[in-house]
């Protein structure tokens, strides 16, 4: 059993659930190789993450380690494991970003450890061996980027070309949990029911928790991981309002940290999508919450599938 499994029995796959997807709704194969360098540059400014990865790399990558990256960006990432691993290899789709991080790596101490490789991360392989590969093409949910894809692929094609035992994977896995909200969607008078993320550690007014979150998936990246998502559960509600949205919140384990018992996590921002029929609930009522949707898919295509009701009411004394 996978050492994540038991963390995903809070809720039930839903059994046979269908997944009303269409080509439409699958984001395009190289979403996550494409995006674009403004985007790339506000990364750098995002302490969070930075702060994160680096902790995770400089934990798992020892000296004289070999390393991958899958989609490279400013080469940033690759740039923290060079300054530990003899060799790494930071393979980038986009022409762009390619001549980007040459030109960043060529400022920084470590920058000619690393091999820049114009390459489909669909389809690259190194020329040998690696001890650690790392892939950030994560969207919280396991939305629209091409992360659980990118990873099964690459597991299967390492395997056939350099035997069973695989390389540490960072992140290493993923947990993800929802939460009923009611979230103000009164703009100025205006009324809109809109897809919204919220920063992690920030306030966000007008957004009011009516229970706890509830883990409902888990992707363990050593295991088999598959793209389809299928989730429905009971939720026990906190507090008296009505339930219009689902908060999406993913926690992504970038590394284990054996010796110290602990590990090293990073939080997407939250993904806010708002139901299509809002329910009035009260505290300790259950609410059964269900929703269906693929690994990499569009964020319309979960948002359609969301279902939520009451299916056991508190007692009310007063009536």
């Amino acid at each position: 059993m996978s050492r994540m499994e038991h963390a995903a029995h809070l809720g039930r796959a839903a059994a046979g659930a269908s997944l009303p997807m269409s080509d439409a709704d699958d984001e395009p194969s190289h979403l996550g190789q494409f995006i674009p360098l403004h985007y790339h540059h506000n990364m750098l400014l995002d302490a969070n993450r930075m702060r994160n990865f680096k902790a995770a790399i400089d934990a798992v990558v020892f000296k004289g380690a070999r390393v991958l990256e899958l989609g490279g960006g400013t080469g940033v990432l690759s740039c923290f494991a060079a300054a530990h691993a003899s060799k790494v290899w930071c393979v980038e789709f986009n022409p762009d970003m390619v001549a980007e991080s040459r030109r960043l790596l060529a400022m920084n101490a470590q920058g000619h450890k690393v091999e820049v490789v114009h390459a489909d991360a669909f389809e690259y392989l190194p020329p040998e061996p690696v001890d650690v590969v790392i892939c950030e093409m994560i969207h919280v949910g396991m939305l629209r980027e091409k992360q659980i894809d990118v990873i099964e692929n690459f597991k299967a094609r390492y395997r056939a070309r350099f035997g069973d035992r695989l390389p540490v994977f960072l992140p290493t896995a993923a947990l993800m949990a929802v939460q009923p909200l009611n979230q103000d969607y009164d703009f100025y008078g205006f009324n809109a029911p809109i897809i919204q993320f919220q920063r992690v550690g920030a306030e966000h007014p007008g957004a009011t928790e009516l229970a706890a979150p509830v883990l409902y998936g888990v992707m363990d990246f050593d295991e088999t991981c598959s793209r389809d998502i299928a989730w429905e559960g009971d939720i026990t509600i906190g507090a008296d309002g009505t339930v219009n949205a689902l908060r999406f919140i993913t926690k992504n384990i970038l590394a284990l940290l054996g010796n110290k018992g602990r590990t090293q996590d990073w939080l997407n921002d939250y993904l806010v999508l708002p139901l299509g029929t809002p329910v009035q609930v009260r505290a300790g009522d259950t609410l059964h919450v269900s929703f269906s949707y693929r690994a990499g898919g569009s964020l319309q295509s979960l948002a359609r599938t969301m279902r939520a009701r009451v299916t056991e009411r508190t007692c009310d004394s007063g009536k």
